[in-house]
């Protein structure tokens, strides 16, 4: 590996719209980001899926008249 061509690693911090803040290594510095684990509705339990004409495949069949 040559040293010259390669990127500097080192610590850097990752700050979320949110306030929440990380320290991670990098190649990059003080990243900010709009949305994390801390906030994300997936990782908070908030999520909330809107499924109201069934499954993909319920919704092909009907469709394509092939139920």
């Amino acid at each position: 590996m040559k040293k010259e061509i390669q990127p500097s690693y080192g610590e850097t911090t990752i700050t979320c719209a949110c306030g929440n803040v990380m320290k991670v290594g990098s190649t990059k510095k003080d990243l900010k980001v709009d949305i994390c684990s801390k906030c994300h509705p997936f990782w908070t339990g908030n999520l909330t899926r809107r499924d109201t004409a069934g499954s993909r495949a319920d919704r092909f069949k009907k469709k394509y008249g092939l139920a």
